[in-house]
């Protein structure tokens, strides 16, 4: 028997609520399916479920119900979630905040997987992955209904098993010669496609689970270039890191490739990015061809930043100071070793960064592998403690024979993805350079130990580059192994299968935008940005594939002192955007064309910059910056232990 997924009921108003009106619910779906007759020609609601849930935090007073749709239109499938109005009691969560979440008419086209949870004690939930990698927060279904759902999409759309993960459902599985062209340049996880036409939907409803609901649909297939729109499609593993891969293969493809690719993207992860048209009294998402081609880009008058960032960083950044020193770093300990002043130490590592020959001490220290009452004897009777506390775990796997491994998926799986992913981990630093590397081999055996240490998160793409740094410093197995169970402490969540620290962090990003720079926030809003997924590499990884190695470790250790904030990395955001408001917002970008600018800037970002801006940022966000951000978003420690780790296998339908 596995090991279910626990879920605390005894103090959850929106499942006792559920429970009561479940009757209720399943009359309105019966209802809801009986009135598509009723609707445009060529509409049909063909699966309505009322009370399926988000969870945008892990406070049950936080939660969103709302209904689930699929409409037919001609030979399209759509899905539609629109939360009910006025249902919260929580302050924290205003209707605006709980619309970002709305999902309007996303197409079957470009959807790539819908992955099923079917816990033995708590709620069914799904996560539908898009076709190019983004994944909309999990659906809770607290009156049931997942098998109904998926046996409603495999009536209208191309619905498989995935071979790797039985509880993966693969939608319109197909390739096409693109694909094997990207996959000959060996392009890891390269971007696929399919020609599907999209339909896309026009949906204005009432957000209120008691009126009645209105549809006007229009249908038309977009072409680009005398071609039907492409969609892109790929094995559903790993769902937060498929968006960095395929962001990272952007600069290298030909810029026409590129561009068409980024037309047909024209989800964003909460609908469609078609503008709003405030004549009209619905929502109007009939897609249309962007203008995204070589011309320059025509500037339009722009708001003007109200903080005016940069007399705002000369009042309040500080200039950055040179890197931490042999003298100044004794200067910090006492004659055994000890840190005398941690708060000052921390201090003077954000400012300045420490030089790479001491990085192994201080990393140390900073990831909490050693603490900073330690002795130099005591760190070093730890190193060996902890030397033979690894090799305990790592013979877990090593023991593992070819028989066992016959009959031991999730071990095979792990192990083949960590496989793939080592061997294009930095290997255009030296350090990992060249074939046989011992250091590539380090990173495989450290990251299968850390899936066996912690086998609930197990491994996901991504984690490799936040491998690599620190073993890259420590030049030890087992010290390594430690600080990266030390880092994953705190970003752990951000792999988690439902997403759920991604997303914390996501929506504490768009409150910062919204205090810090409301035109920009507004016009986000405006172009249906506000999930800020053009943001998800940055965070995901932590700026590493933004930044050149070196500024990548001075980073690090600067958001590692937890100087004036845990969530700096937030404010860095923030400030890169801000830094770049007067072209994204004067060339009117939409979600596609932000989200190649944004790729594009890696390699471009002034770090020491940067940092000033965002250090003035978090001093005059001050309490209510911290007050967007909700208790235990990482890099903060779990809330509760062990509350963002349910990763367990679920029960086969």
């Amino acid at each position: 028997m596995q090991e279910a997924e626990h879920l605390d009921l005894s103090d959850d108003a929106d499942y006792a609520a559920s429970q009561q009106q479940g009757s209720a619910s399943m009359m309105r779906c019966d209802s809801g399916k009986r009135s598509s007759s009723s609707e445009p020609e060529g509409a049909q609601i063909v699966y309505l479920k009322d009370n399926v849930t988000i969870h945008p935090t892990q406070f049950a007073s936080e939660r969103i119900s709302g209904r689930l749709k699929l409409i037919k239109q001609g030979s399209s499938l759509f899905m539609t979630w629109i939360p009910y109005k006025g249902q919260s009691t929580n302050a924290r969560l205003s209707e605006k905040d709980r619309n970002l979440y709305t999902i309007r008419a996303v197409p079957f086209a470009d959807v790539k997987s819908i992955r099923r949870h079917t816990p033995a004690i708590g709620w069914q939930y799904i996560i539908v992955v898009l076709s190019f990698g983004l994944a909309y927060p999990p659906l809770y279904f607290y009156n049931g209904g997942v098998r109904e759902f998926l046996a409603t999409v495999k009536q209208h759309v191309l619905l498989v098993r995935s071979a790797e993960d039985s509880n993966v459902f693969l939608v319109n599985d197909f390739q096409n010669p693109l694909q094997r062209t990207l996959s000959s340049l060996e392009l890891p996880r390269a971007v696929s496609a399919v020609s599907v036409p999209s339909t896309p939907v026009s949906v204005g409803e009432s957000t209120s689970n008691q009126n009645e609901e209105r549809i006007d649909v229009s249908a038309s297939v977009p072409q680009y270039n005398g071609r039907q729109r492409q969609k892109g499609h790929d094995p559903a593993r790993d769902i937060s890191i498929q968006v960095l891969e395929k962001f990272s293969l952007v600069t290298k493809f030909a810029r026409e490739t590129t561009s068409q690719l980024f037309r047909e993207t024209h989800n964003n992860g909460f609908g469609p990015l078609e503008r709003r048209n405030s004549n009209q009294s619905t929502l109007d998402y009939s897609h249309k061809p962007s203008d995204y081609d070589e011309d320059v880009p025509i500037q339009r008058p722009v708001e003007p930043d109200p903080l005016e960032l940069d007399k705002l960083s000369l009042v309040w950044g500080k200039p950055r100071q040179p890197p931490l020193g042999l003298e100044e770093w004794t200067s910090f300990l006492d004659s055994e070793g000890r840190v005398v002043d941690p708060k000052s130490l921390r201090k003077r590592i954000f400012y300045g960064g420490v030089e790479h020959k001491f990085r192994k001490e201080v990393w140390a220290l900073l990831l909490g592998y050693h603490t900073y009452e330690s002795t130099y004897a005591e760190r070093e009777y730890q190193k060996s403690i902890k030397k033979t506390e690894y090799e305990t775990i790592k013979n877990q796997w090593q023991s593992i024979s070819r028989e066992q491994a016959k009959r031991f998926a999730k071990f095979r799986e792990r192990k083949g993805l960590i496989e793939k992913d080592v061997v294009r981990t930095d290997r255009s630093i030296s350090f990992y350079d060249g074939d046989d590397n011992p250091n590539v081999n380090l990173l495989h055996d450290i990251l299968l130990t850390y899936s066996f240490y912690n086998f609930d998160l197990g491994y996901c793409q991504g984690m490799s580059d936040l491998l690599s740094p620190i073993l890259f410093v420590m030049e030890d197995e087992s010290e390594s192994f430690w600080c990266f169970v030390a880092l994953m402490e705190r970003l752990g969540p951000n792999f988690n299968r439902d997403q759920n620290g991604m997303h914390s962090q996501l929506f504490a990003l768009s409150k910062l935008v919204e205090l810090l720079d409301s035109p920009l926030h507004n016009y986000f809003k405006q172009n249906d940005c506000l999930n800020y997924f053009f943001c998800f590499r940055w965070i995901l990884i932590q700026f590493k594939r933004e930044l050149e190695y070196e500024k990548t470790m001075r980073l690090w250790e600067v958001l590692w002192t937890h100087h004036l904030s845990e969530h700096l990395h937030l404010y860095v955001c923030v400030a890169i955007l801000k830094r770049h408001r007067r072209k994204v917002m004067g060339e009117q970008m939409d979600f596609d064309t932000l989200l190649k600018f944004i790729n594009e800037l890696s390699g471009q970002i002034d770090l020491d910059a940067t940092l000033r801006d965002a250090e003035a940022l978090c001093i005059l966000a001050g309490e209510n910056g911290a007050a967007c951000i909700p208790p235990g978003t990482p890099p903060s420690l779990p809330v509760e232990d062990g509350s963002f780790y349910s990763q367990q296998d679920d029960d086969a339908l």
